[in-house]
């Protein structure tokens, strides 16, 4: 049977005049993966890691508006899709909200012209979001440094550079104009900009490395050389791609597609305790949740962590709240100067609630 006729409209009448409104834009080409997907479903799927994901009743809401293509014409949200199809989301141009700035403390590690290192602690968000429109780092920002932040990360995240997550602590750099938001940007994307973390786990993985190989199944080798520690300690790598979960959009997980990302994590064990164990992590990439996600898939979830399992355990039920969260801290940064040149090292030493709960899992360990 031929499919009823529909009213298309091509992508150019989106558009009426050649000034730049601001808008975002996917373009997607269907592999097998996407293929007999609707519309609705594979644009909600391939968005999951994009700076604006889209749910599904996100995704037919634009169908309707006309700004989802199939080879360039329009479609309906339930549109089968088939290989080698070029699907185009065009999303409206966000109205610009006004950043409000907030007289609230900030734990300044350092601080010229160029750049500033701060201490973000534990239950401060970095940028406005859904829930979270005031008390962020940005308000903090602003009214500390006035103007003289980057405006590359937009009216929402000025100077932001690298974000680390709500209940997560420690070291975060700005840049305070677009130069340095330039140079701090292209170290993180070239790997020159170590971002080191301590994590507690529940449990302690084995020293290995993690991938996928060729044909797609996941290997578990004998850990090489590590960029991390020294020869004869502990250490292992987890080399697998990161996406939106699934089923929980909540969540983030290891999957395999285009709509995931690389993602690799360095760690080094520094303690172990009876079931428990203190890491050194140091992130390769930059995906959202990471250490999280891949400690988490090695069976060894971030102590406290309530999205991927770190809190069902015999010390958190002993020591409810203790950790604010999961018991993570981004304690050393290492990066170049952007004007200078020359290399800086940063540390913070890890939050009290964290110290609190590696002095009772050691003391438990040894009573």
């Amino acid at each position: 049977m031929n499919k009823p006729q529909r009213e298309k409209e091509e992508i150019s009448a989106v558009f009426d005049s050649d000034e730049d409104g601001g808008e975002l834009i996917y373009t997607y080409t269907v592999d097998s993966e996407g293929a007999g997907k609707r519309l609705d479903r594979f644009v909600a799927d391939r968005s999951a890691n994009e700076a604006t994901p889209l749910s599904r009743s996100q995704a037919a809401r634009l169908c309707l508006e006309k700004r989802v293509f199939i080879n360039g014409m329009t479609d309906t949200k339930n549109a089968s899709l088939s290989p080698g199809d070029t699907v185009t989301v065009i999303l409206p141009a966000p109205e610009p909200d006004r950043l409000e700035p907030e007289n609230i403390p900030l734990n300044i590690v350092y601080e010229d012209a160029d750049i500033i290192v701060v201490n973000k602690p534990s239950g401060m968000v970095v940028h406005p979001a859904p829930g979270h429109s005031s008390g962020t780092l940005c308000s903090a920002l602003l009214y500390h440094c006035g103007d003289s932040l980057s405006g590359i990360g937009g009216v929402q995240r000025p100077g932001i550079v690298h974000r680390i997550d709500k209940d997560t602590s420690g070291l975060l750099v700005v840049a305070k104009n677009d130069l340095a938001h330039t140079s701090l940007a292209a170290q993180i994307k070239e790997h020159s900009c170590f971002r080191t973390y301590i994590a507690l786990t529940v449990g302690c993985p084995k020293s290995e490395r993690v991938f996928y190989d060729a044909s797609g199944r996941i290997q578990r080798t004998p850990d090489g050389p590590s960029p991390i520690g020294k020869p004869g300690d502990i250490t292992g790598t987890v080399d697998l791609p990161i996406g939106r979960h699934p089923t929980d959009r909540k969540k983030m997980a290891v999957v395999r597609g285009e709509a995931s990302r690389e993602a690799v994590t360095h760690w080094r064990l520094l303690e172990e305790y009876d079931g428990y164990s203190m890491l050194e992590c140091r992130l390769e990439t930059g995906r959202t949740h990471q250490i999280r996600v891949h400690l988490s898939y090695l069976g060894h979830p971030v102590l406290g962590d309530p999205l991927y399992g770190g809190d069902r355990n015999r010390f958190c039920e002993r020591h409810p709240g203790l950790t604010e969260g999961q018991a993570l801290h981004a304690a050393r940064l290492e990066l170049t100067h952007p004007r200078t040149g020359a290399r800086m090292l940063f540390r913070c030493d890890i939050p009290e609630g964290m110290l609190k709960a590696a002095e009772l899992l050691k003391a438990e360990a040894e009573g």
